[in-house]
């Protein structure tokens, strides 16, 4: 029996930052079903946290969860640290944490930019420069970006759009950087997905749902799903790319 293709990820570790609720908690379950120890952070939600970890345990997988905010950067080095003390390596880091404060440009705050910017982007810069200590051949760094890092639909989301772009190009110039050590860097795009932040029944959801040729939101199971295929072994020439998942918003 080929056990790799039943547990691709077996042996492995991933860090997946955010990984207490929706995309987040589907990728970190996800790569635990697929074989892989896995280690989440989250900001706040100690008892959610723990329940994923519970869940994950329960199905046979390995997982901690570390206490961490991703605007954080001393944070984010220490979850790091502490996942490769725990599980002694470190192969796939998910940059997934990420926040949106949807409103009109002219009426958004410093304070809300800088928090959007922090999250977003100097997170996924602090992360990410501290995951490269200890990746080593055949590492994947796999960003949660955005479609709207590549074409903007809908009013509101300015500074979070600007900080996807920002992710996606930024994958872009990393993977020309790690392509040499046999480490690939690669931004998974979603489109409206069904999450406590974005519920398919709220307030924002029908210019959404009317954007998508599918006529639906996506699931976070979706995302979770190719998520694993690029941290999987199979993915090991996809390197740079942009993988929209939007049920054709972007077509």
């Amino acid at each position: 029996m080929d056990t790799t293709r039943e547990r691709p990820l077996a042996g492995k570790v991933a860090l997946v930052t955010g990984g207490t609720r929706g995309i987040g908690a589907a990728i970190a379950k996800r790569l635990a079903g697929d074989g892989a120890h896995v280690a989440l952070t989250y900001s706040k939600g100690a008892d959610a946290a723990a329940s994923i970890v519970k869940e994950i345990e329960r199905g046979g997988g390995n997982a901690i969860a570390i206490q961490a905010d991703a605007a954080d950067a001393e944070a984010v080095r220490s979850a790091v640290e502490k996942t490769v003390a725990t599980f002694d390596r470190l192969d796939v880091l998910v940059n997934n944490a990420g926040t949106a404060i949807p409103k009109p440009f002219e009426e958004a705050t410093l304070e809300e930019m800088d928090r959007v910017i922090g999250i977003n982007i100097r997170g996924v810069l602090v992360a990410t420069q501290a995951a490269l200590k200890h990746l080593k051949k055949g590492g994947r760094v796999i960003m949660i970006g955005s479609s709207l890092g590549e074409r903007v639909f809908m009013p509101g989301m300015a500074p979070y759009a600007a900080t996807k772009g920002a992710v996606k190009i930024f994958s872009q110039a990393l993977a020309r950087e790690l392509g040499a050590r046999g480490i690939t860097v690669n931004n998974v795009q979603p489109g409206p997905i069904d999450t406590d932040l974005n519920p398919a029944s709220g307030e924002w959801a029908v210019g959404q749902k009317a954007a998508v040729p599918l006529g639906r939101y996506g699931h976070p199971d979706e995302i979770a799903a190719l998520v694993a295929f690029v941290a999987g072994p199979e993915s090991s020439y996809i390197n740079g790319a942009n993988l929209t998942i939007d049920g054709g918003t972007n077509a």
